[in-house]
């Protein structure tokens, strides 16, 4: 059976049109489960869009069933997706997950359920990235995904018994916070990720993702993503999450033939995309791309 497929909205409509016709372009779509989250308007400026995006989802077809949620009252981004997720998870033993400002190849329910199947016993796995930056791909590397210590939240999967395992409330920050140690092993992940996860603690952002990775760090969890992606995102621009900025994160987006995948047998970080995942987030990198938007470049 495949793994259901949620799919998470709020505000924008043509975003959404692109991200929900993809998925229904995907091989898998008549055979697979979609279950649709949209949060309530928060301001009364927003409703108007809102309700563009339930006229949306509410002539959806393609997939096996179709299950809509939508919000009485404003939840907030993070507590809507942390809500959504646990519903399914406490049904179903694992789940596929997408946003509104995503592209799926044809081939992404393909890959991510045989991923599911592949890594549902290794409890090192802690999820699977559908999305990955153009990190090459070394001559002598056989299979078609790697492994690093760092989540993704653009297309992803995960199973119920590592979502359950997550503490929200982030009990033990203040130790993690004074102990240097671990924000150095963290950063393994990337040199940003202590600062993401500052900022959502001193309340400068409303984030799930962040705390999910810092509890994959903590049960010393891997993630798996694929060597060519199979999701390219569309959230840059004047409207979209990720602000107005130069998007670094252009990827090349597999053409959706393949359906059937060599994957790494061995969970373990693999050295070459870990270096260059290394070197994508360092600090060097960073203050080149913000030199990047202030002259202008998208």
């Amino acid at each position: 059976m495949n793994a259901p497929v949620l799919l998470f909205a709020y505000k924008r409509p043509t975003e959404l049109k692109a991200t929900l016709e993809a998925l229904q372009a995907n091989h898998l779509a008549p055979e697979s489960d979609l279950y649709i989250f949209v949060d309530a308007p928060k301001r009364a400026q927003d409703a108007a869009k809102v309700a563009e995006v339930h006229e949306v989802l509410d002539g959806a077809t393609g997939f096996r069933t179709i299950h809509r949620d939508y919000a009485k009252t404003n939840i907030g981004c993070a507590d809507s997706i942390i809500r959504g997720i646990s519903y399914v998870l406490d049904r179903f033993p694992s789940a596929i997950i997408v946003e509104d400002d995503l592209i799926t190849a044809p081939n992404f329910l393909d890959y991510m359920n045989q991923c599911l199947r592949q890594y549902e016993t290794d409890k090192n796995v802690y999820s699977i990235s559908g999305y990955t930056m153009p990190l090459g791909h070394p001559d002598d590397y056989p299979f078609e995904t790697y492994f690093v210590p760092r989540h993704s939240p653009w297309g992803w999967a995960t199973w119920a018994d590592r979502w359950q395992s997550v503490d929200w409330n982030m009990t033990d920050y203040p130790e993690f916070e004074k102990d240097r140690t671990q924000q150095k092993a963290f950063m393994q992940g990337g040199s940003d990720l202590v600062g993401m996860l500052r900022d959502q603690m001193e309340g400068r952002a409303d984030a799930w993702d962040i705390r999910f990775c810092y509890n994959r760090f903590k049960a010393n969890g891997l993630s798996v993503y694929p060597t060519v992606s199979k999701v390219q995102n569309i959230g840059f621009g004047e409207e979209a999450t990720h602000t107005n900025i130069y998007n670094r994160y252009k990827t090349p987006l597999d053409t959706g033939t393949k359906r059937v995948f060599d994957l790494a047998e061995s969970p373990q970080i693999t050295d070459y995309y870990h270096r260059r995942t290394l070197q994508r987030y360092s600090v060097a990198t960073r203050v080149y791309n913000k030199l990047k938007t202030y002259a202008g470049l998208r």
